[in-house]
């Protein structure tokens, strides 16, 4: 169980931590300009996308799809939770400070930048070979052309 879930729990976590750190370094930084804090929220979505990514390609290359896209999903939308309602305590803001439509449309926001990385990971696998199933086809097609040629009787 702490093997499955492990793993998931580590990138809703750093899913959370990359927006919770971007809002911290906005906060102790008094980035008072809205371009820079324009900056550094697509800088951190850079990142959470990178973070994604790495991890959608890393689960479809170690375990089949019905087991890597529900524990995708769950780190995502678990990492998106995060970002909305605790994430915005680092920066000295309340969760739903500029209304719950706002909260709601960041939850939505968060949850299309990890999905869209997770994605763009797991497509990155899937195209080179090196996903799951690519890889057991390969190895059973390795299996078949071992074996030795058996003579046939007429």
């Amino acid at each position: 169980m702490k093997q499955r879930w492990l793993p998931v729990a580590v990138l809703a976590g750093a899913l959370f931590a990359v927006n919770a750190l971007a809002r911290f370094a906005v906060w102790a930084l008094s980035v008072g300009s809205a371009d820079k804090q324009v900056g550094f929220g697509l800088a951190a979505m850079a990142v959470a996308v990178l973070v994604a990514a790495y991890a959608g390609w890393r689960w479809a290359c170690r375990y089949p799809m019905s087991r890597a896209v529900p524990d995708l999903a769950v780190a995502v939308v678990v990492g998106a939770l995060l970002s909305t309602l605790v994430a915005p305590l680092a920066g000295g803001d309340s969760p739903v400070g500029s209304g719950l439509g706002a909260a709601i449309a960041l939850f939505w926001q968060h949850l299309a930048v990890g999905a869209g990385g997770v994605l763009f990971g797991t497509l990155v696998a899937v195209a080179t070979g090196r996903d799951y199933r690519a890889q057991a086809l390969k190895r059973y097609e390795q299996h078949v052309r071992s074996r030795p040629r058996r003579a046939v009787r007429r």
